[in-house]
């Protein structure tokens, strides 16, 4: 199950983005009862957050945090993934794609660190 957490001033398609999410977990062979959290930050929030456990002074456009702990008769939360919309959408202009295809981008790329 995927969860998608975000501030109400990004424009976000919350549907698009957890069906893409959960598609590629499954096609990664990952059950669709396991749950990622996708959370969107500002550009001060990722820095922060970076800073915090990447030690990088930077805002990054994606970082994913792994937890491999699971409890009995509970789901197994298999992490979270950070992406920062601003840097998404100058990745998007960067890279002349629509900042869609970017953010799924980035979420891709952070299932992919998730599953490591």
């Amino acid at each position: 199950m995927i969860q998608i957490h975000s501030s109400s001033r990004y424009k976000i398609q919350k549907k698009l983005y957890a069906k893409v999410a959960q598609d590629y977990l499954v096609k990664q062979g990952v059950s669709d009862t396991v749950l990622v959290n996708i959370i969107f930050v500002g550009k001060i929030k990722m820095r922060q957050i970076a800073k915090t456990y990447k030690d990088e002074d930077v805002a990054l456009p994606v970082l994913a945090f792994s937890y491999n702990d699971k409890e009995e008769n509970e789901e197994q939360l298999l992490g979270e993934i950070f992406i920062c919309y601003p840097q998404g959408v100058l990745l998007a202009s960067e890279r002349n794609k629509t900042v869609d295809i970017t953010i799924i981008d980035l979420i891709q790329h952070g299932i992919r660190n998730l599953l490591k």
